[in-house]
């Protein structure tokens, strides 16, 4: 046993540190030998969490006192019979799986513990929630703000073709074409050709290809060469058809006619069925 660690506590507690006013000092000690009841433990346990430097240097001395009293007692050997009983215990509890050792340990865990297990398990398990439920409104926003963008996307584009197709109708270089259709009960259809910005064909009340078959518009050189394939189209639900070709094949001045076929869907590279229209261009 320390003597100069037994004699810094007794002068401790002669020049009044530890005081009777003092509730939670008088505690200490028997705090360090386990011997108070469940309320005052936990009333000590919190003054001394809320950081008393006063008290937890108390309690460091208290319990390095306790642990020298063990040395302070003469060594002695346990009786024959005490022996015989400490193994008997033994044996029995070992005999039934030690119930008495998980009880002893299942006492030892405070309920406060097993509260805060509890509440730590529940602020998890909320978190995660929380977090999936922030990140699928995250993902939320992200797809309506797509769907602005695409939209918005659309509009202009459809705003640009608009604008495209006002030029070319307007301006005075642009020629007019009519393409007739070899059966005189089909409707008629019209092509706007600028030299610089293509072809604009419209027309109405135009039935639909054949099942698996689109429109398709060819350019007739002037040359006699094989027809130049260009786009595939198709009317729409009402019959309208107003198709912007950008990128003819050919320019006006080398082109005889626009004719437009029946084609595979996808389009093909010449033709495979009889024009249904024909227009002349010179």
């Amino acid at each position: 046993m320390d003597p100069e660690r037994i004699v810094a506590f007794e002068r401790r507690i002669t020049d009044g540190i530890v005081s009777e006013q003092d509730q939670f000092r008088e505690l200490i000690e028997a705090y360090a030998l386990g011997a108070l009841d469940p309320g005052e433990r936990v009333a000590l346990e919190a003054h001394l969490a809320a950081g008393c430097s006063e008290c937890a240097k108390a309690l460091e001395e208290a319990r390095f006192l306790v642990s020298q009293l063990a040395y302070l007692a003469p060594p002695a050997e346990p009786s024959d019979m005490l022996k015989a009983r400490l193994m008997q215990k033994v044996r029995a509890e070992a005999a039934v799986g030690r119930p008495a050792t998980a009880k002893t340990r299942g006492a030892l865990i405070p309920y406060w513990l097993w509260a805060g297990v509890a509440a730590l398990l529940l602020l998890s398990i909320y978190s995660t929630w929380d977090a999936r439920k922030l990140q699928q409104e995250v993902q939320e926003v992200n797809a309506r703000a797509a769907a602005e963008r695409n939209k918005r996307e659309q509009l202009e584009q459809e705003l640009t073709l608009a604008k495209h197709e006002a030029w070319i109708l307007t301006d005075p270089t642009t020629k007019k074409i009519d393409i007739l259709p070899n059966d005189k009960e089909m409707p008629r259809l019209e092509a706007m050709w600028h030299p610089e910005l293509g072809i604009y064909i419209t027309g109405q009340r135009m039935p639909m290809p054949k099942e698996h078959k689109v429109l398709q518009l060819w350019l007739i050189p002037k040359s006699g060469g094989k027809p130049m394939p260009s786009h595939v189209f198709w009317p729409d639900a009402n019959g309208k058809i107003t198709e912007m070709v950008d990128d003819p094949p050919e320019v006006m001045a080398q082109t005889k006619a626009l004719a437009i076929t029946e084609e595979p869907a996808g389009g093909s590279l010449q033709p495979t069925s009889t024009p249904l229209w024909v227009g002349g261009v010179s």
